[in-house]
């Protein structure tokens, strides 16, 4: 039932909300993409001022429903808070972000006071609106999405939790340290705008060669672009085709051997593998100008191509198995199909773990990724240039800015908190340089135009790749969260190799999904033999299998192992002797 005047007031407000948005809007800078995205979503709207004005009437009562809750609770009106107003705001409030399991709003001090309830479930009632404004636009595809990525930014910055006057947890550890919290937390604060990135562990804890990338091994090739590591067996007979790992360039390769209960490589060792590691060069800005000049071809030739000589050369072996994880895949990919276009078989079977080899959908990466933002780069690093591990690292973390960013800004700087050790996130901080015009290659040919799905659109070392003549059985990893490589762009890899493939589906997410041992006996996988036309297919006909994917593939490359023969006592040979221990030189180059 309606006050007298409230019809009055309901038009003067949303009246008063198209002025707010539209001075809103005009905050955003002429020109950056974010105004334009947002000015996009004001004129989307003016187009059907209705739309608008009955999102506003919705958004108006339910926090007029909050605000009279909050009022009865403080006057110690129990019956008011279950009034049907209040279950309005409540059934709001649940749509609303937190109901996707965040942890911000987890500390009983949110609801307990009737001040940091009322702000917790304001701020989610407009986090809601801003998303009905963005899905209720008239707005082509591409536009909306890049507009789901700015609103969710928005949103997850505009947090109460991020603000130490209105984070009642953090006011609490204030007074109860009498304002040692904050005083540490401003120092923490001092040493991350010092080093430019906020801390996500305590890297104190980690040293690689110490206790990350401890598998013992040596180091028997290097060049200007990688080390290649040959790990020792510790079995007494070893499986006659070699297995070659080729991790991300854009980030360290032990990521697949972190600590030993935890390590892939080890796994792989266990198994009666002879595994070479192939380790990036992390260029440092003044490692020199022509390092700076590497292109994508490089590093096919003297990287993925190399290390399969190589290896070959030291197991006396025609083929070997290959594996390669995220853009380590594609490269290992372009590497395979280089090689069939050539006539050389030199591998016998290839894993891909969490790699995309079809752009189509490239998830919330691709807003970063337009014709003009491309193109400037290559004006400024497409001949020669480094392009900053961190900046790509800054990224990354934008892509969960809650998990990423917030959540240690709230524990590191609001609660003077040092995060814990986890050797994960030690490893996704220590950054890698890209010289530019293998990067701008990268983006350009992969990201922005996806010509690596169409045979022959691509030449590698000067031969027209495909990847459909490849034709090796294939195993592909994706993982059900992953926010790099999403899971059903990963499935698309299958429509382009057309040798015989098996598709597995992870739990978690582009990391945690993959570094699962089964010792931890976390997780599930996905399996389903009969690849469909579409990735909902497949998973609606799959078998849910508890516990780690790492023993199925296993199982899956024995098939491919040629044999067994006795463990190499040394390794190298006479023409790669080993150069220093593993994990090597490279690696350790921090930037």
């Amino acid at each position: 039932m309606q006050t007298p005047g409230s019809e009055d007031f309901s038009s003067s407000f949303a009246q008063a909300g198209s002025a707010l948005l539209q001075n809103f809007f005009k905050a955003f800078p002429a020109g950056s993409e974010a105004g334009e995205m947002w000015r996009t979503l004001a004129t989307a709207h003016g187009a059907d001022p209705s739309r608008l004005a009955s999102l506003q009437t919705g958004f108006f009562q339910q926090q007029m429903a909050l605000w009279s809750a909050m009022l009865a609770r403080e006057a110690g009106q129990a019956s008011a808070a279950k009034s049907a107003a209040k279950q309005t705001a409540d059934e709001a409030v649940a749509t609303g972000p937190d109901a996707d399991g965040d942890k911000r709003f987890a500390g009983r001090e949110w609801r307990e006071s009737p001040y940091f309830d009322y702000m917790r479930q304001a701020y989610l009632l407009n986090s809601r609106f801003l998303q009905d404004l963005v899905e209720s636009a008239d707005l082509a595809a591409p536009a909306k999405d890049k507009l789901r990525f700015y609103t969710r930014q928005l949103i997850d910055a505009m947090s109460p939790a991020n603000f130490a006057a209105t984070n009642p947890e953090a006011l609490k550890l204030a007074l109860a340290t009498n304002g040692e919290s904050m005083h540490t937390g401003i120092r923490h604060l001092i040493e991350d705008v010092e080093q430019g990135r906020v801390s996500m562990t305590d890297e104190s804890a980690f040293e690689v060669g110490r206790n990350l990338a401890v598998t013992p091994g040596e180091v028997v090739f290097e060049n200007e672009l990688i080390q290649l590591i040959q790990y020792k067996p510790v079995t007494a007979k070893v499986r006659k085709l070699p297995l070659l790992m080729v991790p991300p360039c854009i980030n360290k390769f032990y990521i697949l051997d972190l600590q030993p209960e935890n390590s892939f490589v080890r796994y792989a060792v266990e198994q009666g593998n002879t595994v070479y590691m192939v380790s990036w060069r992390n260029i440092a800005e003044d490692g020199g100008e022509s390092l700076g000049r590497l292109t994508w071809d490089d590093y096919i030739a003297d990287g993925v191509l190399r290390a399969i000589e190589v290896v070959r050369a030291i197991s006396r072996s025609d083929q070997i198995n290959a594996l390669g994880f995220c853009v380590g895949g594609t490269l290992l990919a372009s590497a395979l199909a280089l090689l069939r276009a050539r006539g050389e078989e030199r591998v016998a079977s290839v894993t891909l773990l969490a790699t995309m080899l079809d752009f189509t959908h490239p998830g919330d990466i691709g807003v970063f990724i337009d014709e003009a933002s491309t193109a400037s780069r290559e004006a400024a690093i497409g001949k020669g240039g480094i392009l900053s591990g961190k900046e790509l690292a800054f990224v990354f973390s934008a892509l969960r800015a809650n998990d990423l960013v917030w959540s240690y800004v709230v524990n590191n700087y609001l609660k003077g908190r040092t995060p814990a050790a986890f050797d994960i996130l030690y490893w996704n901080a220590d950054s890698t340089n890209l010289p530019g015009p293998m990067y701008c290659w990268y983006v350009r040919n992969m990201y922005l135009e996806n010509n690596l799905r169409e045979p022959g659109k691509l030449s590698m070392c000067g031969v027209p790749v495909d990847l459909g003549a490849i034709g090796l059985p294939t195993y592909i990893l994706a993982t059900r969260e992953d926010h790099i490589v999403p899971w059903k762009t990963a499935y698309l890899s299958t429509r382009h190799l057309k040798g015989d493939t098996r598709f597995v589906l992870g739990a978690s997410g582009h990391v945690a999904g993959v570094i699962n041992p089964p010792s931890k006996n976390r997780r599930s996988y996905w399996t389903n033999d009969s690849l469909s036309a579409g990735a909902d297919d497949w998973l609606a006909g799959a078998a849910e299998n508890k516990g780690s994917w790492w023993p199925s593939w296993n199982a899956w490359l024995e098939g491919f192992s040629g044999g067994e023969r006795a463990a190499p006592k040394k390794p190298g040979n006479a023409g790669f002797k080993p150069i220093e221990p593993a994990p090597g030189r490279y690696v350790k180059v921090r930037v």
